[in-house]
């Protein structure tokens, strides 16, 4: 038997070394040679597959959200089905987008705590073009999931909710990214573990009680709301 075959497709080779490069190094950090290096091909292997360093970064995440935006629709579909019209509990749309993407962590096969630190670190520091992609990556899911927020909270402003979504979607991103800058900031040595599907379920059992916690905090004092009732008693969303 040919023992090349053997050995993973070169295209993957070359996505998952990127994938570890991107992620422990940034992308302006990352050279194309260490790419090479560490997938060991040439650079005309990264040319013919990829073609660019920007085409292979928005590779690296087309593979994985691909997955992560069909398990996300899955999950909100098979919500809206049991829900039979009614409008979905909050808690249940959080954990059905940033719940799904949290157990991608554990599951090595899917990028695992590599390729959350990745997202993390990218969305915390991208590029102009990464942005643009992301954006056009996103924009079935997020216009989902926005509905179905607007839905199940009527009372609450849709810029609100907008503002909420965004704000937990910056605290995700910066908890993925790793603790190296939480331990910087406290000055701190915290004993905890950034790699592994362990440190995913931990992970995910602090963060997603703090973004349900921020989307029932109360309405902010704004002359905008004044109109609104209850505006200061906490948004239900259990």
């Amino acid at each position: 038997m040919n023992e090349n075959k053997t050995l993973p497709d070169t295209r993957e080779r070359i996505l998952d070394a990127a994938e570890r490069l991107f992620m422990e190094s940034g992308y302006e950090g990352t050279s194309m040679r260490m790419i090479t290096g560490e997938a060991e091909v040439n650079l005309a292997a990264v040319n013919y597959h990829f073609g660019s360093k920007e085409a292979l970064l928005r590779e690296v995440f087309r593979r994985r959200l691909a997955w992560l935006n069909r398990e996300r629709l899955a999950a909100l579909d098979e919500l809206e089905g049991k829900a039979a019209g009614e409008p979905l509990k909050p808690s249940a749309i959080l954990e059905a987008f940033f719940g799904t993407l949290l157990r991608m962590g554990t599951d090595e096969a899917l990028g695992g705590m590599t390729f959350l630190r990745l997202l993390g670190r990218t969305l915390t520091e991208p590029a102009d073009f990464i942005r643009t992609f992301f954006a056009g990556e996103y924009a079935e899911v997020i216009e989902r999931f926005k509905r179905a927020l607007f839905r199940s909270l009527p009372e609450v402003p849709q810029e609100e909710i907008i503002w909420r979504f965004h704000l937990m979607l910056g605290a995700v991103s910066y908890a993925i990214a790793g603790t190296d800058a939480l331990q910087v900031v406290t000055g701190c040595e915290l004993d905890l573990d950034n790699e592994g599907p362990n440190a995913a379920k931990q992970l995910a059992a602090r963060v997603m009680p703090f973004l349900l916690g921020g989307l029932r905090a109360p309405l902010p004092q704004f002359p905008a709301f004044e109109e609104q009732q209850n505006q200061s008693e906490p948004i239900k969303a259990a």
